[in-house]
């Protein structure tokens, strides 16, 4: 039987925040971008999980990753009130058509 270890974890861990930094990058849609911020917290979480395991042997690991999920659907729903507005006023959610938001 093969052990599954720490360095597993983090290896699926750094994919994960790679594929959502490069989501974050690539996309020029909003909800894309989105997207990669929420892959990119989860692979935080997996991070917080997993050394929380391995490192603590409590539940700090766990009660972080809980405080990230809390959070990031916190951002999720303010980030699509957002969205919707300047959908409504610009038809559209390219984040290259924002520059007029400046404050």
């Amino acid at each position: 039987m093969y052990d599954v270890g720490l360095a597993h974890y983090l290896l699926v861990s750094t994919l994960v925040f790679a594929a959502g930094v490069a989501t974050m990058t690539l996309k020029r849609n909003a909800i894309g971008v989105l997207i990669g911020v929420e892959l990119v917290l989860n692979a935080a979480s997996i991070n917080f999980v997993a050394f929380g395991h391995y490192r603590a042997g409590g539940l700090d690991g766990q009660i972080a990753a809980v405080f990230v999920i809390v959070l990031a659907a916190a951002e999720a729903a303010v980030a699509l009130a957002i969205f919707l507005n300047f959908y409504a006023l610009h038809a559209t959610v390219d984040v290259d058509r924002g520059d007029n938001l400046k404050g």
